[in-house]
């Protein structure tokens, strides 16, 4: 258990460098692959901007970039303590759970009447 909060604690550290030191010094940005391939944007897209919103400490923008991460997290949360605990069920169910919204948050987005889920421009 120890190894892998070590490499949480590295991955988040790192995902933080980037987020805060190596992306703006260097402009080096990920760009979301599907929205240029497609032109949708897919659930994860303002992902990035949501976390340097979180960062900053501007919840409130951050949940205008991508809402689904604060519905998202603490389902993810549950299901780790599920998955802990060997409760095989109940993980795979908030699994499925996690999935489904997150196509219905794809799909909700793209469309017209809920364009308002499509993340806020700069």
């Amino acid at each position: 258990m120890k190894k892998k909060l070590i490499i949480g604690i590295v991955l988040v550290a790192l995902g933080i460098l980037y987020l805060k030191v190596i992306s703006p010094v260097f402009h080096i940005h990920i760009p979301c692959v599907f929205k240029k391939i497609t032109g949708l944007d897919c659930p994860g897209c303002g992902m990035t901007r949501a976390a340097l919103a979180m960062l900053d400490g501007d919840f409130y923008q951050a949940f205008r970039f991508n809402m689904l991460v604060f519905v998202l997290a603490p389902i993810y949360l549950l299901y780790l303590y599920f998955e802990g605990k060997n409760k095989q069920r109940s993980s795979k169910y908030l699994m499925g759970g996690m999935l489904i919204l997150s196509g219905l948050f794809f799909i909700l987005r793209n469309t017209e009447m809920f364009n308002f889920l499509a993340p806020t421009q700069l």
